[in-house]
């Protein structure tokens, strides 16, 4: 007698032929056994999870759908983000070819995209400086040895990137930088107006520790005074402090945001992040390590500010930092006899930012650039 066959997927059942018992024909069956199964199938339970985790999966992904232009925007810009984390090194290069801003036979000026970082580090898959080589067999053909970097900006930060094809003119352009001979203009979007309007923020920066979940560290202000009943006390100066000096000028503003033109005097970490955020109570739009003096956590708005932009307060973790590197004014280097003036317009985010919070633009930036390619304004 054949062995019958169960028609459940990927389980079968066999039945022994029958066997005589007390006079009485019994059928002596085996139990379920996936590990007799046909390769490549797949037990009832597996089975079972799998439809399940499917299942949550596409509920998850319609429950976290944006439903508002702006969130829609935002998350494409995160998805773009971690994409360039993951092309391949001659698509980053590609894509960074299609930014250059100048190039003569000493520099390359680059518009350095959203979310990319210059140098690798924990978790970092790909970087700027990766691709370097790559870059210049791009811009001047195979035999080209590789560009180098002579400045660095955040992974945050959008704008102007000065590379150089020989290694002793990226020093030479680092140290215009080292001895503040380069003029760097950045434009921000800031969470409430600096007042008075215009001036300068003169404070020493150092970094601590941070308590939380975790420990982490970011920079802070270290000011030489501080008052003391009404009046101004001189304290003593921390060591590991470092002189920290920022021109800002508001081009625009509205009740609770504006743009401001910023001009850092000095090079340190995080600098214009710290003294608008802590100097001016002004944080940066989409700051959310600076927000907060003491912790790490998403960035709080005004519902004000969140209606305007069409975002919940809950999605505000993914509003990217509105900090722009809008200008750089070289001096004469090398064969070049006059300065030489890199702009870069805004990238698109930005742009829609600031039409959403009802702020202007000077008249020869009204067209923004768009990085991410896919953002679309309304």
């Amino acid at each position: 007698m054949a062995a019958p066959m169960c028609n459940a997927p990927g389980l079968w059942l066999r039945c022994s032929g029958r066997r005589r018992v007390g006079g009485l024909f019994t059928l002596v069956s085996k139990p379920f056994c996936s590990a007799a199964a046909a390769p490549g199938t797949l037990s009832a339970q597996r089975l079972a999870e799998k439809l399940r985790a499917q299942k949550q999966e596409q509920k998850t992904k319609k429950q976290l759908a944006p439903t508002s232009p702006i969130q829609r925007r935002v998350h494409e810009l995160v998805r773009f983000t971690q994409q360039l984390q993951r092309v391949h090194p001659n698509v980053l290069a590609k894509a960074l070819s299609r930014g250059v801003l100048h190039q003569d036979k000493d520099l390359v000026v680059i518009n350095k995209p959203y979310g990319l970082p210059v140098h690798g580090g924990p978790g970092v898959q790909l970087c700027i400086s990766d691709v370097l080589p790559i870059l210049a067999k791009m811009l001047h053909g195979h035999k080209a040895e590789p560009l180098h970097l002579c400045h660095r900006l955040d992974k945050e930060t959008t704008g102007v990137m000065v590379l150089a094809w020989e290694k002793e003119v990226a020093h030479q352009v680092q140290e215009l930088f080292r001895t503040r001979q380069v003029t760097k203009k950045y434009w921000a979007i800031t969470v409430r107006v600096p007042v008075p309007s215009a001036g300068v923020v003169d404070i020493p920066i150092t970094e601590k520790a941070v308590q939380g979940q975790q420990q982490h560290y970011k920079m802070t202000l270290s000011p030489d005074y501080r008052m003391d009943n009404g009046k101004m006390v001189r304290v003593r100066s921390n060591w590991n402090a470092h002189i920290a000096v920022t021109q800002y000028h508001v081009l625009s503003s509205t009740l609770s945001s504006a743009l401001v033109e910023l001009q850092p005097i000095t090079g340190i970490k995080h600098q214009l992040r710290v003294h608008l955020s802590f100097g001016l109570n002004c944080p940066i739009l989409g700051d959310h390590k600076y927000s907060d003096w003491n912790k790490l956590a998403p960035q709080k708005l005004s519902l004000g500010t969140l209606k305007k932009l069409g975002l919940q307060q809950a999605k505000a973790r993914h509003l990217p930092l509105h900090l722009h590197a809008r200008q750089l004014i070289l001096p004469a280097l090398g064969s070049r006899k006059e300065e030489l003036s890199l702009v870069c317009k805004l990238p698109r985010f930005f742009v829609l930012s600031l039409r959403r919070l009802d702020l202007q633009m000077p008249s020869q930036d009204q067209n923004g650039d768009d990085e991410a390619g896919h953002l679309r304004a309304q």
